[in-house]
């Protein structure tokens, strides 16, 4: 039988997982499940399984888990070995993957202000969606350049009655 599943977490790289939980915690009010650990190849049962789904070449990372609101996680991941890096062009919207994960926050001008002050980039202008309709979004970065939709309304809000294109 198929049935709507629930979406568990998102898992973001950065360069500076400290920096990174404590941004998360400051700008999104995520609560923090398991501060960083360092964990490395050490032929221990949990490496075993770190190195079976990373693969050859992996060494070492840090990992932290936090929540959001609404309970979904976002589990951060600094590599040491390969070491974790920002890439050149980190908005490659055209290749098949992940591209950006999305916020919600009802005060979305403050959201995006508060992220470009803190270390953050807002990419784009606020815009509201439909003339007829209070739905506003942004897209920005978080300091590690990770792709962070913010919307000012939930995503069931935004799109449940979309029929048609509305006109701006």
């Amino acid at each position: 039988m198929v049935y709507p599943h629930t979406l568990n977490h998102v898992g973001i790289t950065v360069t500076d997982i400290d920096a990174a939980v404590k941004w998360y915690q400051e700008l999104f009010g995520c609560t923090v499940l398991m501060e960083p650990v360092t964990t490395e190849e050490d032929g221990s049962y949990f490496a075993e399984i770190i190195v079976d789904i990373f693969g050859p070449g992996f060494e070492k990372m840090a990992l932290a888990h936090l929540m959001t609101g609404d309970g979904i996680g976002i589990e951060l991941f600094q590599f040491g070995n390969p070491k974790s890096v920002l890439p050149e062009d980190n908005f490659e919207y055209w290749k098949a993957g992940i591209f950006h994960i999305c916020m919600t926050d009802p005060e979305i001008e403050e959201m995006c202000k508060r992220i470009d002050e803190s270390g953050g980039k807002q990419r784009s202008k606020v815009w509201q969606l439909w003339a007829d309709k209070p739905y506003k979004v942004c897209y920005c970065e978080d300091p590690w350049g990770n792709i962070i939709e913010i919307s000012s309304h939930s995503y069931v809000q935004t799109w449940s009655n979309f029929l048609q294109p509305h006109k701006p």
